[in-house]
């Protein structure tokens, strides 16, 4: 499993007791399968994993797979508290089909870096799943050393990483020190949107997306001018998008697009409690970057 180009991440519609809304969900898959995305990263933060059981989130995943009928390979998180939840969560992600799993250090107790370490090792041992590193220091609160994704690129069937990307003067040193210490390979990736396009710029094989698991055309289309060569066309691209960004970082991507897609009319679910809608001015402002960047359900 080689991941790289745009993985866009959707939300997951479900309603007030975590009960996904199978159709709804179908229906934001199918529009990445259109825009023919590289990947679609299913049950991702965005996809709200957490808030989920493990039976929605296997009905999410059958949905997805099915939605993208072999032709656009899926991505699951399997992150859970405890490390028989996830090892059971990556072996019915492999039984269902998916290419490969996302795994976060979730914790409530701090980890250590031999904790972290020994809970990939067991995940991608019992569950024969290809793995890629969530590196999702915001929520976790765990953050990845160079040297433990090193050690980690070396265990069988930990494939790639998903890192939170950097500043762009900060993004080539930062591929630098992962390359330097990964196995040949090991697929190096970024998030983050505001900064990932600098990422990819410089050389990061894999973008995981926010904006491109609502607004797929709109991110392929960087990633498309990218990998043509021209830079200039991504950057000026990405930083049309600044007013979006900015949104991301003062609300969060998470409620930014569950209230962009409401607005679309795509689906009308809001995120998981306790995690409040957009509402008021907040919700006024989302549609009104909507707008003035020609934002829409085809985008």
């Amino acid at each position: 499993m080689r991941l790289n180009g745009l993985s866009a991440f959707p939300i997951t519609p479900s309603d007030p007791s975590g009960k996904v809304d199978v159709a709804a969900f179908r229906s934001l898959v199918a529009r990445l399968c259109a825009a023919k995305v590289d990947s679609v990263g299913a049950l991702g933060s965005t996809g709200s994993y957490p808030y989920l059981t493990r039976s929605e989130r296997r009905r999410a995943l059958d949905a997805a797979l099915e939605e993208a009928g072999g032709r656009t390979p899926v991505i699951v998180g399997v992150g859970a508290l405890r490390t028989d939840e996830a090892v059971a969560l990556a072996q019915d992600a492999r039984a269902a089909g998916a290419a490969a799993g996302l795994l976060a250090p979730v914790s409530y107790t701090p980890l250590a870096d031999d904790e972290v370490y020994e809970h990939f090792a067991v995940v991608a041992r019992e569950s024969g799943l290809p793995l890629c590193i969530y590196d999702n220091p915001g929520v976790t609160h765990f953050k990845f050393s160079a040297e433990l994704v090193g050690r980690l690129s070396r265990v069988p069937g930990v494939v790639a990483v998903k890192s939170p990307a950097p500043a762009r003067d900060a993004v080539a040193e930062n591929l630098a020190e992962l390359r330097s210490v990964t196995s040949a390979g090991f697929s190096l990736g970024y998030s983050g949107d505001w900064n990932a396009v600098e990422a990819l710029i410089a050389g990061g094989e894999a973008w995981y997306s926010v904006v491109g698991g609502l607004f797929p055309r709109t991110a392929m289309t960087i990633v498309l001018a990218i990998q043509d060569g021209d830079v200039a066309e991504a950057r000026r691209l990405n930083a049309r998008l600044e007013p979006l960004w900015s949104l991301f970082r003062e609300f969060s991507s998470l409620r930014v697009t569950y209230a962009a897609a409401s607005l679309l009319g795509l689906t009308s679910a809001e995120p998981p409690r306790p995690v409040l809608p957009l509402a008021g001015a907040a919700r006024a402002k989302v549609a009104e970057v909507l707008a003035a960047l020609g934002l829409d359900a085809e985008s």
